[in-house]
This record gives C-alpha cells, structure tokens and sequence, in this order.
C-alpha cells in the first residue's frame, strides 16, 4: 500500500493531471487530487498525492516540501487521517432546527418562533 501525502499552497491554476506529473519526478503517482470548492470548481489551494512506496513518498517531501510550483513554495508533508464529524444537525451541537415554534430545548438560549429565548 502507499503513502498518502498533503500538499498545499498549490497555485489555483493547479489540477489533477500537472500534480500528478510533477510527483511523477520521485516515482509511481497511484492518485493525485487537487481539492476544489463545489460550487465554483476552483481549486482551494491544496490537494494529496498517493505515492506507491513509502521510500517514493520519502523521496517527494524531500524534493518539494518548499519547492517553488509557479511562484509558491509548496508544503508537502505526510497527510493525517481526517478527523471523524459530528452529527450536527442544522443547528449545531446536536439542537436540530432549534425546537419548532415553541423554541429550542429548556437549557438553551436558541429558540424557534416565538419563544423559548432567555435574556
């Protein structure tokens, strides 16, 4: 299995076909992925690479972490699992819609329509 990298302050000009040959330089890509914002489709500025060996994925933080990609300075590094969310509802921290009419539950300050609110 390979080794999963984070790359960031990617140029937006960026996409999956010019990071994958850029990593290419160090050895096999299994995966590149330039990560984009869903509704414009511009790239947000960072995205991960999946080098087939640990060696290979070594090899490329060595050769780019700092390296100059169109004017910036890369960071690469060793991407972490991404972290587990939390059912939030739409109200955060667990409220839901905040209760209905008679306003959120009785030890919140967020009420719905017409009530519930402490001041």
């Amino acid at each position: 299995m390979g080794k999963k990298l984070y790359v960031g302050n990617l140029p937006f000009s960026a996409n999956d076909a010019s990071l994958e040959s850029i990593f290419a330089q160090t050895g096999t890509v299994e995966s590149a992925k330039v990560i984009t914002d869903r509704e414009s489709g511009r790239s947000k500025g960072f995205g991960f690479v999946e080098m087939s060996s640990e060696q290979e994925a070594a090899d490329a933080i060595a050769k780019f972490n700092g390296a100059d990609y169109e004017g910036r300075a890369i960071t690469v590094s060793e991407a972490k699992p991404q972290a587990p969310r939390e059912n939030r509802g739409f109200g955060g921290q667990n409220r839901g819609f905040g209760g209905g009419f008679g306003g959120g539950n009785r030890d919140s300050n967020r009420g719905g329509f017409g009530g519930g609110r402490r001041y």
